[in-house]
Protein backbone atom coordinates (compact mmCIF):
# COMPACT_ATOMS: atom_id res chain seq x y z
CA UNK A 1 0.00 0.00 0.00
CA UNK A 2 1.46 3.37 -0.83
CA UNK A 3 1.77 6.12 1.54
CA UNK A 4 -0.71 7.89 0.21
CA UNK A 5 -3.50 5.31 0.23
CA UNK A 6 -2.69 4.51 3.64
CA UNK A 7 -2.66 8.24 4.45
CA UNK A 8 -5.91 8.34 3.12
CA UNK A 9 -7.41 5.42 4.82
CA UNK A 10 -6.04 6.91 8.14
CA UNK A 11 -7.94 10.39 7.45
CA UNK A 12 -11.13 8.44 6.53
CA UNK A 13 -11.29 6.24 9.78
CA UNK A 14 -14.09 6.50 11.74
CA UNK A 15 -13.35 5.06 15.62
CA UNK A 16 -15.84 2.12 16.18
CA UNK A 17 -15.27 1.74 19.67
CA UNK A 18 -18.76 1.62 21.68
CA UNK A 19 -16.45 3.77 23.75
CA UNK A 20 -16.35 6.46 21.42
CA UNK A 21 -20.39 6.61 21.43
CA UNK A 22 -22.27 9.69 22.21
CA UNK A 23 -24.72 7.53 23.99
CA UNK A 24 -23.83 7.05 27.56
CA UNK A 25 -25.82 3.90 27.92
CA UNK A 26 -23.36 2.33 25.21
CA UNK A 27 -20.30 3.86 26.88
CA UNK A 28 -21.25 2.67 30.43
CA UNK A 29 -22.10 -1.29 28.81
CA UNK A 30 -18.81 -1.51 27.30
CA UNK A 31 -17.42 -0.65 30.67
CA UNK A 32 -19.39 -3.20 32.13
CA UNK A 33 -18.22 -5.85 30.13
CA UNK A 34 -14.66 -4.87 30.52
CA UNK A 35 -14.73 -5.17 34.18
CA UNK A 36 -16.31 -7.92 34.34
CA UNK A 37 -13.79 -9.80 32.23
CA UNK A 38 -10.91 -7.83 34.23
CA UNK A 39 -12.74 -9.01 37.69
CA UNK A 40 -12.88 -12.90 37.04
CA UNK A 41 -15.23 -14.22 40.02
CA UNK A 42 -12.35 -15.47 41.85
CA UNK A 43 -10.82 -13.82 45.15
CA UNK A 44 -7.99 -10.84 44.05
CA UNK A 45 -5.69 -8.62 45.89
CA UNK A 46 -5.68 -4.98 47.44
CA UNK A 47 -2.86 -4.13 44.68
CA UNK A 48 -5.63 -5.99 41.69
CA UNK A 49 -8.43 -4.24 42.28
CA UNK A 50 -6.26 -1.07 42.86
CA UNK A 51 -4.57 -1.31 38.88
CA UNK A 52 -8.67 -1.91 37.92
CA UNK A 53 -9.86 1.15 39.53
CA UNK A 54 -7.09 3.01 38.23
CA UNK A 55 -7.46 1.40 34.58
CA UNK A 56 -10.81 2.61 34.57
CA UNK A 57 -10.27 5.78 36.35
CA UNK A 58 -7.86 6.93 33.42
CA UNK A 59 -10.03 5.30 30.78
CA UNK A 60 -12.78 7.18 31.91
CA UNK A 61 -11.04 10.86 32.02
CA UNK A 62 -10.15 9.97 28.38
CA UNK A 63 -13.62 9.52 27.22
CA UNK A 64 -15.04 12.81 28.48
CA UNK A 65 -12.09 14.64 27.36
CA UNK A 66 -12.89 16.97 24.29
CA UNK A 67 -12.06 15.56 20.72
CA UNK A 68 -8.28 17.38 19.75
CA UNK A 69 -7.41 18.72 17.02
CA UNK A 70 -4.12 19.59 15.64
CA UNK A 71 -2.83 21.86 12.54
CA UNK A 72 0.42 21.38 11.33
CA UNK A 73 2.21 24.18 9.33
CA UNK A 74 5.82 23.73 7.62
CA UNK A 75 7.77 26.48 5.70
CA UNK A 76 10.25 26.19 3.62
CA UNK A 77 13.47 28.53 4.30
CA UNK A 78 12.26 30.76 1.73
CA UNK A 79 9.50 31.54 3.57
CA UNK A 80 6.95 29.66 1.36
CA UNK A 81 4.54 27.05 2.90
CA UNK A 82 5.82 23.75 2.57
CA UNK A 83 2.94 21.92 4.04
CA UNK A 84 -0.09 22.49 5.66
CA UNK A 85 -1.90 19.62 7.63
CA UNK A 86 -4.86 19.32 9.60
CA UNK A 87 -6.21 16.42 12.07
CA UNK A 88 -9.37 16.28 13.23
CA UNK A 89 -12.16 18.54 13.80
CA UNK A 90 -11.36 22.34 11.62
CA UNK A 91 -14.29 24.85 13.06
Amino acid sequence: MSERNALIELANFIGRSPLASSDMRVRNKALAGMTDRILPKQRRSVGDLLNVVMTLSARTRRMVQEPVSVEIDVFAPGGKRALRMFFGDNT
